[in-house]
This record gives C-alpha cells, sequence and structure tokens, in this order.
C-alpha cells in the first residue's frame, strides 16, 4: 500500500506541467503528498492520564499537502500551509491520524529561471491524535511547531510548476519531538502583476504606468487613431498612420503641428501658411496679401506720391515730380541760360569776395526774379577765381565768392534749400590769365542745374 502511494506520488510529480511563482503571477497556490517521518519516539497522554503507545511508528504517506502564497517584494512571499496524514504504529494495527497547520515566510531564488530554489520558515501547529478504537480523547492534540524547508521549484510552462521540499519541524508541547515532512506536487501561478490594471500582466505590458489596450500591448491611443501613443507623433490628435499619427487639416503636406496656418493650405518654405501675392511673405504677415511687396515695408508695394516714378522711399521731393534720380525736379536749361546771362556781370575785385557796385547788385536782383519765376529745382552757385596767389588760397577765396552771392539771395528772399555752393578756385578759367582784363573775368559765379 505503501509503495503503491509513492509510486503515484511520483508519477504525479514527474508527469506535471510546471511552473514558478514569477514576477509575472504573485499568488502561488500547490497541492500535492506528503510524508511525516518521526525522528524519536513519543507517548501521548489518555483521558485517564495514561500514556498510549510506545513511540514507534512508520512514516506515513498523506495526502493532501496544501498551501497557498503571495508574493509581496522580490522573491519574498507570504503564505499558510495544510498537510494530512496518518501513522501506523510498527507494531500492531494501532494507527494515529495526524496534521499541520503553519504560517511562513518563503523566498525563492532564480524565480524567472527553469529550476528555482526556495527556503521556507515559521510556525505553526502539529497535531497527533490517539484514536484507534476504545475510549480515547479524540480531540486532536494541538502542540506548537516551529519549521525550516528548503525546496526545488521546476518551472516548465507558464502557469504551472511542480515542485519538492524537506522540512525539519520541532514540538513545544506535549508530545515534544521533532520530525520530517517530505512534500511534493504541482503548483499554480496566477494573479499576475497588472499596475495599471489594464488586463495586460507588467512583464508584457509596453506602458505598465498607464491603462492601455491589449491590442497595443497594454498601452493607450488617446486619438482613438489606431496608432498607440507611443508610436504617434500627435497622441491627442487623430492622424494617419503615414503621418505618424498626425493630422494635416488642410492637405498641404504641413503637418498640424508645424503648421502656422492648420486650416488653409499653405506653402511648405512658409510654414503651411499661403502667400496670394507670391512676394515670400506669408498672407498672416502681409499687411497688403492681394499686391506684392517687400518685406522691409511689411508685404506692402512702395508709394510713388508725386508719381515721378521715384519711390517715396527713395524720393527726395516725394510730393513734387521730378525728372532726376533723386525724384526731385531740375532747373531747366533755358532757365540755366538765363540766370548765367543775368550774372555775368556778377565780377570781383582781386582777393576779395565782396559785392560791390550798382551792376552786381542789379545782377543780383534779376536772379532773384528768375529763381522765383522758376522754383523748381537747385541752382548750385559756382564759386571761380583767377590765378593770382596759390592754388590753396585761390580755392578758398572761390568758395567765399558764392557763398557771399548765396547769402544775398537768401537775404533777398530765395529758398535756401534750392542754394548750394561749390568752390572751383582757379582751375576754370575763363580769359587769359596773363592779362588784367583776363584776370578779371576769370573772377566770377556761375550757375549750374543740380543733377537729381
Amino acid at each position: 500500500m505503501k509503495f503503491f502511494r509513492l509510486s503515484l506520488m511520483l508519477v504525479i510529480f514527474s508527469s506535471a506541467v510546471v511552473s514558478a511563482q514569477t514576477s509575472d503571477n504573485p499568488w502561488l497556490i500547490s497541492g500535492g503528498l506528503n510524508m511525516v517521518s518521526l525522528q524519536e519516539g513519543f507517548e501521548l497522554p489518555l483521558n485517564d492520564g495514561t500514556l498510549y503507545g510506545d513511540g514507534a511508528f512508520d512514516a506515513g504517506v498523506g495526502v493532501p499537502s496544501l498551501s497557498i502564497f503571495r508574493a509581496i517584494a522580490g522573491g519574498l512571499s507570504v503564505g499558510t500551509q495544510l498537510s494530512l496524514n496518518s501513522l501506523d504504529k510498527s507494531a500492531g494495527n494501532g494507527s494515529i491520524d495526524f496534521f499541520a497547520i503553519d504560517a511562513a515566510l518563503k523566498y525563492g531564488f532564480n524565480r524567472n529561471g527553469k529550476l528555482s530554489p526556495y527556503v521556507k520558515g515559521g510556525w505553526g501547529f502539529s497535531s497527533f491524535d490517539a484514536a484507534d478504537g476504545g475510549d480515547y480523547d479524540l480531540s486532536y492534540q494541538l502542540t506548537n511547531t516551529y519549521f525550516g524547508t528548503f525546496g526545488l521549484n521546476f518551472r516548465l510552462g507558464e502557469n504551472w510548476s511542480a515542485f519538492v521540499e524537506t522540512s525539519y519541524r520541532n514540538t513545544q508541547d506535549r508530545p515534544t519531538t521533532n520530525y520530517l515532512m517530505h512534500s511534493a506536487g504541482v503548483a499554480l501561478g496566477f494573479g499576475s502583476g497588472d499596475s495599471d490594471k489594464d488586463g495586460v500582466n507588467d512583464k508584457k505590458d509596453k506602458c505598465p504606468d498607464v491603462p492601455g489596450l491589449k491590442e497595443f500591448e497594454g498601452c493607450p491611443d488617446t486619438d482613438e487613431d489606431g496608432i498607440p501613443d507611443p508610436e504617434d507623433d500627435c497622441p491627442e490628435d487623430a492622424g494617419p498612420a503615414e503621418n505618424n499619427g498626425c493630422p494635416d487639416t488642410d492637405g498641404d503636406t504641413v503637418l498640424d503641428k508645424d503648421d502656422a496656418c492648420p486650416e488653409v493650405a499653405g506653402l511648405v518654405e512658409l510654414n503651411g501658411c499661403p502667400d496670394a501675392d507670391s512676394d515670400g511673405i506669408a498672407d498672416k504677415d502681409d499687411e497688403c496679401p492681394e499686391e506684392a511687396g517687400p518685406a522691409e515695408n511689411n508685404g506692402c508695394p512702395w508709394p510713388d506720391t508725386d508719381g515721378d516714378g521715384v519711390l517715396d522711399k527713395d524720393d527726395a521731393c516725394p510730393e513734387e515730380a521730378g525728372s532726376g534720380e533723386n525724384g526731385c525736379p531740375e532747373v531747366q536749361k533755358a532757365v540755366l541760360n538765363a540766370l548765367n546771362e543775368a550774372g555775368q556781370t556778377v565780377l570781383f575785385a582781386a582777393n576779395s569776395s565782396r559785392l560791390m557796385g550798382k551792376s552786381v547788385m542789379a545782377a543780383i536782383e534779376k536772379v532773384k526774379t528768375i529763381l522765383d519765376e522758376n522754383p523748381e529745382g537747385v541752382v548750385i552757385i559756382e564759386g571761380h577765381a583767377s590765378e593770382d596767389g596759390s592754388a590753396d588760397f585761390n580755392l578758398k577765396l572761390s568758395d567765399k565768392r558764392a557763398n557771399a552771392v548765396r547769402n544775398k539771395l537768401i537775404e533777398m528772399g530765395v529758398d535756401e534749400a534750392r542754394l548750394e555752393v561749390k568752390a572751383l578756385g582757379e582751375t576754370a578759367p575763363v580769359g587769359d590769365n596773363s592779362t588784367r582784363e583776363g584776370r578779371k573775368q576769370s573772377r566770377r559765379v556761375v550757375f549750374k542745374a543740380k543733377k537729381q
């Protein structure tokens, strides 16, 4: 009978589909067979105070041996276990019933490996019942028991395991004895760790701290576009897979997250904004979106108020049409001829810049009249000198002569903005400087138009 029980235990043990209490399975429930082997004899007290038995019992194989443990940190778990058995007397037909119930701490090594050793230790109760007939006390005699266990767990599958273990036990009350308990059986691991409670265990969950979907291995899809958030460049805005989950509302190939104008189709180079006038300035920044203009004028064309072809920004006379490059009018040739004809008698004494004589003053009056009648353009008054004295002296003297005429005209009411001076010294004589008359003719002023 004992051989049959032992053989049955070995068959069950060797054929079990195996799994350990791993990091994926914090709960472990097991069932199997046990064998109790007393290390020394003992006698049990009966109702009348006598002792039962001579203390000699054979080892027995019992069923069941049950346990349940819960992992609490790393390889450490806590649990309880129950074992039932029956011990036969070595002599005679008597037997005693046995059970043990314990609380234990268990520590497993290499829990995710194929072979995982473990140790257990704890405290509980053992009971040896002397009833095999007669008027004996049928109550179980409980005795405090301390124990230590070494075992091996064999993991061959995902949820199942097989185990074999041996514990050494010491009882503290009547009876006082030491005994070995050997156990073997199968165990089921369950209750996989799922920190985010999404139904995907943490080991397989790519997003263990955030509830997600099983089809995305535990990761969420916030915008429900079929792309899990970790792979979605825009996890809160639905978009197609070809855009890595980002939308392109206006269809201009610039994704909304990069599009400065997401509701209106635009140009890539302008961050998705349109440019209606093609001036290189996005309409949203263009003060004249329908009319091309430079960036320095905020996308608007420069105005030409006087219509002379010179833009106001370059026009020195923006409200007065001109023919020169700076937009200002030039003195007409006929007016210059009249000025020079009138001013040909404006001559100076040697080494002098004073305006002297009635003829000179009359000429300046006439020049003033011509300028008043022809208000357009700027006149340059050139000062000249004869070759008397040094070139440097003559240059300074010619400047004084030109300014003398200018100042007089301003004094007479001519707008000073219309008059400029230029000193040429002795560089442009008109007479023969070897003669007195020739030198006299060179001490003069000449009127020129300022080129605009």
